[in-house]
């Protein structure tokens, strides 16, 4: 199929399950942040489970080709797989300046970084029985969660990134061989951090993927709508990644206005293109939607476009984001009959 659609891995959580006022009155949580949830901790995993089949089923209902959980089950994109690694204190954290700038508690590695167990595991095998149609699974990516900690372990950053790239790729490993149909690395430091990116982080995500045989995406933003609200108008770091593993890409087009002519630069990967914009909560029109794609096709082959919103719709109203990924849905029927 043409232009197939995707969540880029999050939609919104339901009220009754998370605190949605302080979950956007914060930035992204590194450690984990329990009071967020509304549940009380002996009947949290079942509301959970129920949200992620809400979550399922709204992105069926509006007709999505690859399904994700939602990351209903997490307090950010991170902090679930970064906090279940051997060789971090959780209970007495660090700080770390989040891409904004700004101190935020982190994991603190004292430690061989390791994964003691699989940590999303069940979280696919539920997404698995509740849908037949194609599943992603999201990951944190090494180099992102690096930076997302404070090393008083390891000599140098670069080496805590290659021990958590080892974790990731057990996890990845793990979830291909358990039925994923994709997995995407989520790397937005590599765009915060473009120098150190270049440093290390390519070979980090690139051991993340060692032996890995499955579809593999990468997913580099400019952060949430909801928290960053300025856009550069390009990618520091992104024709980099002509130099990776993964066969898919995943930028955002939509609330930068990016210019596409950057894809050149990215012979060969598919590019799934972040035509949803996640600052406005008016709904786009089918129209829209399309037309943000056509500016990518001048670059990119029909048949190795994806469309999917700019990041993670966490912070959306629920009726915004379903409407959102309904006028997804319907921009790339317009550009199916386009041919």
């Amino acid at each position: 199929m043409l232009f197939p659609t995707t969540l880029v891995g999050s939609y919104p959580q339901p009220d009754w399950l998370i605190d949605r006022a302080k979950l956007a009155g914060r930035f992204p949580p590194r450690v984990r942040v329990r009071e967020l949830w509304r549940v009380p901790e002996p009947f949290l995993a079942e509301a959970q489970d129920d949200a992620t089949v809400l979550a399922i089923k709204a992105q069926e209902e509006a007709g999505l080709d690859i399904v994700t959980d939602g990351e209903i089950r997490r307090e950010s994109y991170s902090n679930r797989f970064a906090t279940a690694l051997e060789g971090v204190d959780i209970d007495h954290p660090g700080t770390a300046l989040d891409r904004s700038g700004h101190p935020n508690p982190v994991p603190r590695i004292v430690g061989r970084i390791r994964r003691k167990h699989p940590v999303q595991l069940e979280d696919l095998r539920f997404l698995k029985r509740h849908t037949r149609r194609t599943v992603k699974m999201t990951v944190p990516g090494p180099f992102t969660m690096s930076q997302q900690a404070q090393n008083d372990y390891y000599k140098t950053d670069e080496d805590a990134a290659m021990d958590y790239a080892q974790a990731v790729n057990e996890e990845i490993r793990d979830l291909f061989a358990a039925g994923a149909d994709i997995v995407q690395i989520d790397e937005p430091y590599m765009q915060a951090r473009p120098e150190k990116a270049r440093q290390y982080g390519l070979a980090a995500l690139n051991r993340a993927l060692e032996g890995v045989t499955g579809r593999t995406a990468v997913h580099i933003c400019f952060g949430y709508a909801a928290i960053i609200h300025e856009r550069p108008s390009g990618y520091s770091f992104l024709p980099e990644l002509a130099g990776c593993r993964c066969a898919q890409i995943s930028i955002e087009t939509a609330q930068s206005g990016l210019d596409c002519a950057v894809l050149e630069k990215l012979p060969g990967k598919q590019i799934m293109v972040g035509a949803i914009d996640l600052s406005d909560l008016q709904i786009e029109s089918p129209q829209t939607v399309a037309a943000r794609v056509r500016r990518a096709l001048r670059y990119v082959k029909p048949e190795d476009v994806i469309l999917a919103p700019d990041c993670g719709m966490k912070y959306l109203p629920r009726e915004v984001a379903f409407g959102k990924l309904q006028a997804l849905v319907a921009g790339a029927a317009i550009l199916r009959a386009e041919g």
